[in-house]
């Protein structure tokens, strides 16, 4: 779990940015100054208060997943607070408490998209991927991407729910498991640590 103590001075702010991909062992993350972020139409920028370390950031940052965006700043569970506002942008009040996950945006246009399933997007954009991500001071994300967090979630228990939780719960109502059910999982990772409590919470029998 990454947190930011620091504040930006004037137009920069520190990230971790990674410049090339390599084994992580070798430390390629460079802690630098980069310029603060600005929203476009529809966006917002997030003050990142805790950004969580998921597999896939270190699929990103060793190059298992092959180059989009060089350089770029991983990190895609941001929990943090709303900073600033863009053009047009209305569904969040400054200094409201906000989540950014992995699915930074969609085209809206696909045949995936306008069925309600905009999880296979043919072109979507992903946060510490395709775009800048969390491991940074701030972030921008599209409004209609970004989560509203409850104050009654601290930042380093809500931050894995943007990633782990969303699968684990998506995998959940996938099975269609009702209470009183037995339900096996295949693998032991965050993702079911999640969706373990939840499916225990829903009076399920759980084997792993």
């Amino acid at each position: 779990m990454l947190s930011c103590s620091c504040r930006p001075r004037g137009s920069t702010m520190k990230a971790c940015v990674l410049q090339g991909r390599a084994k992580v062992e070798t430390n390629p993350l460079q802690y630098r100054d980069v310029p603060v972020p600005e929203p476009g139409e529809g966006e917002l920028v997030v003050r990142v208060d805790a950004c969580a370390v998921c597999r896939t950031d270190l699929h990103v940052v060793e190059g298992e997943l092959p180059p989009r965006k060089s350089p770029v700043i991983p990190g895609h569970q941001v929990v943090g607070t709303v900073h600033k506002l863009g053009k047009n942008a209305q569904r969040f009040a400054i200094g409201t408490r906000a989540g950014i996950a992995w699915l930074h945006k969609t085209d809206g246009t696909c045949q995936y998209c306008l069925a309600g399933r905009e999880n296979l997007c043919d072109s979507p954009e992903f946060t510490g991927y395709t775009v800048n991500g969390g491991y940074a001071e701030y972030i921008v994300a599209p409004e209609g991407f970004v989560y509203a967090i409850p104050e009654e979630f601290p930042d380093e228990q809500a931050a894995p729910l943007l990633c782990a939780g969303i699968n684990g719960f998506r995998s959940l109502r996938l099975s269609d498991i009702k209470p009183g059910g037995r339900l096996g999982f295949y693998g032991f990772g965050a993702a079911a640590d999640v969706a373990i409590q939840v499916a225990r919470h829903w009076q399920v029998e759980v084997y792993a």
